[in-house]
């Protein structure tokens, strides 16, 4: 979600107030005293000897476990007694393994007994998540799983971020895949649209995307898996059990098992295509307020409130959690190691990150490269509103240099390049709206200190925040507000498709060469739109789903989104991974026109076989004419048209640049 998303699932929320935050000038300061619990064994254990129990709730006066033979619709067929353990913890077990069988607990709390809740750490649950289940988790892997392992990754830039959502991919009747909207839609090989052009995992094979970042597949609050024939859609941003995955992308929401192992054969099949997966997290909020997981196991103590008790909302979601206080911090960390370890994730994107303190970020891709060194980490560097966290300790894009291993996304490049994302009209460097270049120049750089980079001319940074282009993610177009089809629709009135495709191609050019890592949004390689809608996160799949068909009508703009990435990955003086290198290559040329650009990346930068590579943007409507250095180039790209190998040649001299377009050329000696 964006920084300026305020309360987009306000139909999904609970209000209230804190069940034990009182008012006074610093309710949260009382958590500070409570013991925490760093034991491995939280919620649920079972093997052959037996079925263990251990619910963290400090404050709890009683606390019980409720068995169930179904995940719904039944009564408990017995309850258990739980005991107090050592450091806020309470136990109970059973001298069998529980397989087959679903649980909740339950906690006593000044007096009254709290609603049953799956726990905060429940890794399988049936229908709509109430119940959390006992399964064999050993079962659930694909054939092959222990071997099973994603792209080797040295450094982050080297990525290719290819952002979807899982009812996006598959829900057209054009997609010609079989599972709809499930898991498994990705493990369809063969697929194709009405013309027999490849499809689904095919399709992200022939673009040449290392990673799919795909949105919240955690199990969400918003759609009832009990009515999927409704076709409810939801983005996923209102978690609810953050370790089990979502039943409605499951083929059989009400068998636990079930959505564990088809996630696992999606990323396998992503994995034995090449493909790496990142999965988007949102520990920042959750669905619920008094009603979470979260409050019903421990109430108050996963929040930050606000002096009068209520709930302090930099969400904009109507809560957020105290990434600060330890039993949250290491349920962050220890959750995504889980996924990490149990469903070989390859990366992880952070909701409104900056609501995190950096200390816990650090943890976090600490930990996680202790697992897999080819993990990266980043997220959004910004909250949606105002946090009792002092802004220092927050995992904000000015801070990213306090963090190791994390990465942050660019909203400088992103807004000065298709215009900033607050207004609909708003033109951006691409699309002719001079003033930009600086701001469009500290994306090229990764936002990292340059000689030539007059941050003080800056719209949205005034300083290099970045200390690595490994800390930036650069991007135009996300699932958040307009897409960039959209945008180009709605501030270039009166233009053609034609010139709006040239546009998006220039715009996603200046993205996939600038230094730092690449991200785009599923389909906009097919010119693909939303038909204007900015917040889809509920709107159809007449909205939201791919048009496969565009593959065809539109395979120009396909085919030069499959040659931009094909440059970027074989040369990797675009993919550069500290800012002394990035200072030292890259030469910016006098130019005084405006939206233009002109640079150079020079000497074989970061060993690339090609010594100089010439950069020119032209955001204008207007051709100009610009001085190339005498030599043997080789025209990679001109006039919207491009080649990773060469189009052509050219000597150097006076050359034209097209309107709306970049010119790039290359040459060896």
């Amino acid at each position: 979600m964006n920084k300026h998303l305020s309360n987009i699932l306000a139909a999904t929320l609970v209000a209230g107030t804190s069940i034990c935050a009182a008012a006074q000038s610093n309710p949260d300061e009382k958590y500070l005293s409570w013991e925490t619990y760093d034991g491995n064994d939280l919620e649920m254990t079972v093997d052959n000897t037996g079925t263990r129990f251990t619910l963290w709730s400090p404050e709890a006066q009683a606390a019980r476990v409720y068995l169930y033979d179904t995940d719904r619709n039944s009564s408990a067929t017995d309850t258990l007694e739980m005991t107090r353990g050592e450091r806020g913890t309470w136990r109970a077990s059973v001298a069998r393994p529980l397989y087959g069988k679903f649980y909740t607990f339950s906690i006593k709390h000044d007096g009254k007994w709290l609603a049953e809740t799956p726990g905060a750490w429940a890794k399988a649950v049936g229908t709509n998540g109430h119940r959390a289940a006992i399964i064999d988790f050993a079962k659930t892997d694909p054939e092959g799983w222990a071997e099973d392992k994603g792209p080797k990754v040295d450094h982050i830039t080297d990525v290719v971020l290819y952002e979807m959502h899982h009812r996006d991919m598959s829900m057209s009747p054009t997609s010609g895949i079989v599972h709809k909207g499930k898991f498994l839609a990705l493990t369809e090989p063969g697929t194709t649209n009405s013309h027999g052009e490849a499809t689904g995992i095919d399709h992200l094979k022939e673009l040449g995307v290392t990673h799919v970042h795909i949105l919240p597949s955690y199990d969400y609050n918003s759609v009832d898996e009990a009515n999927l024939p409704s076709n409810q859609y939801n983005w996923g941003y209102d978690p609810y059990n953050y370790n089990a995955p979502e039943g409605s992308y499951s083929t059989d929401p009400a068998n636990p098992s079930a959505r564990v192992r088809e996630m696992k054969e999606m990323i396998k099949a992503l994995h034995d295509a090449g493909i790496g997966v990142v999965m988007d997290v949102v520990y920042n909020h959750t669905a619920n307020n008094d009603d979470s997981n979260f409050s019903l196991t421990a109430p108050g103590y996963y929040y930050r409130h606000r002096p009068d008790g209520s709930y302090s909302d930099a969400s904009g979601c109507g809560n957020e959690t105290a990434s600060d206080r330890k039993q949250m911090s290491d349920f962050i960390v220890n959750s995504v190691k889980y996924w990490a370890d149990e469903y070989h994730i390859d990366g992880f994107r952070f909701d409104l990150m900056a609501i995190h303190d950096t200390e816990t970020m650090n943890r976090v891709a600490s930990e996680l490269k202790k697992i897999n060194p080819s993990i990266f980490v980043y997220g959004e560097g910004w909250t949606a509103g105002d946090s009792p966290l002092p802004a220092e300790r927050r995992a904000l894009k000015e801070n990213v240099s306090k963090m190791e291993g994390i990465a942050v996304f660019s909203d400088d490049i992103r807004d000065a390049v298709k215009g900033h994302y607050s207004s609909a009209e708003d033109r951006g460097f691409a699309t002719g709206k001079p003033g930009n270049e600086e701001t469009v120049k500290i994306g090229i750089v990764a936002a990292t200190a340059h000689p030539q980079v007059d941050y003080s001319k800056g719209n949205n940074s005034k300083f290099a925040y970045a200390a690595s282009p490994e800390m930036i993610i650069n991007y135009v177009s996300c699932h958040d507000d307009l897409m960039l089809t959209d945008k180009l629709a709605k501030s270039m009135p009166g233009s053609t498709e034609a010139e709006r495709q040239r546009a998006a191609r220039l715009a996603q050019t200046i993205v996939f060469t600038s230094q730092g890592t690449p991200f785009m949004f599923a389909g906009e390689e097919l010119f693909r739109d939303k038909q204007g809608v900015h917040n889809s996160y509920k709107s159809p799949d007449s909205i939201n789903a791919i048009n496969w068909d565009l593959k065809h009508y539109n395979a120009d703009q396909f085919n030069y989104y499959r040659e931009l990435i094909a440059l970027r990955k074989a040369h990797p003086a675009f993919r550069m991974t500290t800012a002394d290198e990035i200072a030292r290559n890259i030469v910016f040329d006098k130019v005084s026109e405006p939206n233009l650009i002109s640079y150079s990346i020079k000497n074989n930068a970061n060993g690339d076989q090609w010594k100089e590579i010439k950069l020119v943007f032209n955001g204008s409507s207007e051709a100009r004419e610009v001085s190339i250095p005498k030599g043997n180039w080789t025209v990679i790209a001109r006039d919207g048209q491009i080649s990773a190998t060469g189009l052509d040649t050219a000597k150097g001299g006076k050359m034209t640049v097209a309107p709306t377009s970049a010119l790039i050329l290359a040459r060896e000696k």
